[in-house]
């Protein structure tokens, strides 16, 4: 897909301001639509929108599921206008006393749940013609990945845990037992269907109000889903996995120089057992992305050519190998089967031959991120004056320190040659290193929240490798003012990105 030159902003959803804890897809992202657009932004991005489990932090990448949307995201304020909730029950003494600078994401999701519940019983009780008419198309068209999603969920009301651990007839989806538990789990199932109706509506409510405004979604395809998903129990053929269902091998990558690697914890994909299938299940997974958003970031694509296999039983990342993947029969399957493709591609990281010419082959926009540039190396891809057109410029990710962060942490040297590159004298560093990345030949340019708010490492999203305290931080609604809307427009209009 061709881009053209254009700039966005990165903010998930659950740091937007909001009346219930979290961030959600009523006024406060429209509030975040309207300052973009105010800005002369293109682009919104954020991470996966999918259902986050309190075991693994809530990670938006360790998901229940690949195509579900997140209940935490639900606007309940919008369930009050549907008349599907009373005023009461979200005004007042009936909300917590949440914070405002962060998620507290056990809190928020007890109390959403229990307003999701009482407007699942109002719908299926009370529901309109047109609204159960709409209420069933929907079923019918997501039939694909809903039917499953919401049974998986429903029997985690039953059994809890992960679904390994679940008794043997369920775990390897005898059909007389998965029948049985769908007509006694039918309650819940149909609550888990309604609740996905919802976030799909109201999804696609924002998006237009969004596009109204000239203003596109960029979401995120991470290559791997969690073991404990929808995605795994439904489709075991899909991934290596042992006679037991248990993984053979699990997702990460090897130590570098300074680190030791990293174990994710992932299944790995049976590439084979994919092709043979002509890639059905990642021609829906990408379907069904694509159907949300404009334009998909794809994480990890080092993966794509070959990824890092870690034996099941092994602790340390070292012990794993690299194993060839399918990456350009792949694509070119998704291209013709799809059309277009209007993806960017996280390629930091073992950067080598093969994910260039995979990249190159399609046309695919790379990252670059200045953190990780050396300022006294001539010539280093990393610096923003050296960033080719076919690439996206980030000033951070949220995978990364803010750019103030990272900074205060540099060495003098470093610091004295980042002032030289970039022609900064340290003073708003933040709007240095937003008007460099805009100036750059990269066709996109995107900076986060948190960088032109100016916030330090308190303010970062997350760090990779840790699984507690991240995914939390929000803004308030005094963010979105109108003077750093102001200075965003100038510099987008001045090195033309509108």
């Amino acid at each position: 897909m061709r881009f053209d030159r254009s700039a966005g902003v990165f903010c998930h959803l659950t740091s937007l301001p909001g009346p219930h804890g979290i961030g959600d897809l009523g006024d406060g992202a429209r509030a975040f639509v309207d300052w973009l657009a105010d800005a002369d932004q293109s682009y919104w991005q954020f991470c996966p929108v999918g259902p986050t489990a309190s075991i693994h932090g809530d990670s938006p990448y360790q998901s229940y599921s690949a195509f579900a949307g997140n209940p935490l995201l639900i606007s309940l304020d919008r369930l009050v206008d549907d008349g599907l909730l009373d005023d009461e029950a979200v005004r007042g003494d009936a909300v917590p006393d949440f914070p405002n600078d962060h998620v507290d994401y056990d809190r928020v999701r007890a109390y959403k749940t229990d307003r999701l519940r009482t407007a699942a019983e109002r719908f299926h009780a009370d529901a309109a013609a047109d609204d159960r008419a709409a209420f069933d198309a929907f079923r019918e068209r997501t039939s694909g990945w809903l039917d499953d999603y919401a049974l998986f969920m429903a029997l985690r009301t039953r059994y809890g845990g992960a679904w390994t651990d679940w008794p043997e007839p369920v775990r390897t989806r005898d059909p007389d037992a998965l029948a049985a538990h769908h007509e006694e789990l039918g309650e819940e199932v149909r609550y888990r269907e309604f609740v996905q109706f919802v976030f799909d509506r109201q999804w696609r409510a924002l998006r237009a109000y969004a596009a109204e405004r000239g203003v596109k979604f960029v979401g995120d395809l991470p290559i791997y889903v969690a073991l404990d998903s929808a995605d795994v129990w439904a489709s075991p053929e899909v991934f290596d996995l042992t006679a037991d269902h248990d993984p053979a091998a699990v997702a990460g990558v090897p130590p570098n120089p300074g680190d030791d690697g990293q174990r994710w914890g992932n299944p790995v994909y049976d590439w084979e057992a994919l092709r043979e299938t002509g890639y059905r299940w990642w021609l829906s997974r990408v379907d069904r992305l694509l159907d949300l958003v404009d334009v998909a970031r794809v994480d990890h694509f080092k993966g794509f050519d070959e990824y890092w296999a870690i034996p099941a039983d092994a602790d340390d990342p070292a012990a794993g190998e690299w194993r060839g993947a399918p990456g350009h029969d792949f694509f070119e399957t998704v291209e013709r089967e799809l059309g277009e493709l209007p993806f960017v591609v996280e390629d930091l990281g073992f950067l080598d031959q093969g994910v260039i010419d995979l990249r190159e082959r399609f046309g695919f926009p790379s990252m670059r991120v200045p953190h990780y540039a050396d300022w006294c190396q001539e010539g280093d891809m990393y610096q923003p004056m050296h960033y080719p057109e076919a690439s996206v410029g980030y000033t951070s990710t949220h995978d990364t320190d803010t750019v103030i962060g990272y900074y205060e942490s540099l060495p003098d040297h470093q610091r004295d040659c980042l002032h030289y590159n970039i022609g900064a004298d340290g003073s708003a560093i933040n709007w240095s290193v937003i008007e460099a990345v805009w100036r750059s030949d990269a066709v996109l340019a995107v900076t986060t929240v948190q960088d032109v708010l100016g916030l330090g490492t308190e303010a970062r999203f997350n760090r990779p490798g840790t699984v507690t305290g991240n995914w939390a931080w929000r803004c308030t609604e005094a963010a979105f003012d109108g003077d750093s809307a102001a200075r965003l427009a100038r510099l987008t209009d001045e090195h033309v990105r509108n």
